[in-house]
């Protein structure tokens, strides 16, 4: 991997609406509790606008089966919470981002993905971010995250 498959963004602050899920499948539950309401509000439409993240909440641990997944939307000021979907804002942050490409096995390309990230910033001249590491999903949202093709951003946060 080379320096300029690399690229250093400073994430705004955020207002997200946000779904959780503990589970087996906690990437596919909370996609499944935030996909219906977000296009119920017409979200899915406005991609660049409305950008989806999520990250593991809690990480999975050995010898259990179960981990968490936490999914989140940017939306405007205009909504409000509605059921199991909760809204809140993420202060934003700097960051290293590494595009993954899954065509295959994403229980193996992901983790690979973010090995390579943090091997990167090893030898790299920044410290570690305390704020939330993010896998930004890139493209239509309609695409089920169970399918074999689809295109992450990894966000490893950093500081200078």
């Amino acid at each position: 991997m080379s320096e300029q498959d690399i690229r250093i963004v400073k994430l705004p602050s955020l207002r997200v609406a946000w779904a959780h899920a503990y589970s087996s499948t906690p990437e596919n539950d909370a996609w499944n509790k935030l996909m219906p309401w977000a296009k119920s509000k017409g979200l899915l439409d406005d991609p660049q606008t409305h950008r989806i993240f999520g990250f593991n909440n809690p990480d999975p641990s050995a010898g259990s089966p179960n981990y968490g997944y936490e999914f989140w939307i940017v939306v405007g000021p205009e909504l409000v919470p509605e059921g199991e979907i909760k809204i809140k804002t993420f202060e934003g942050g700097l960051y290293a981002v590494l595009r993954c490409e899954v065509r295959g096995n994403a229980y193996e390309e992901i983790p690979q993905a973010w090995q390579r990230l943090v091997a990167w910033f090893e030898a790299s001249r920044y410290k570690r971010g305390q704020h939330q590491w993010l896998e930004e999903h890139i493209g239509p949202a309609d695409i089920p995250q169970n399918t074999q093709e689809f295109t992450l951003d990894l966000f490893m946060p950093i500081a200078e």
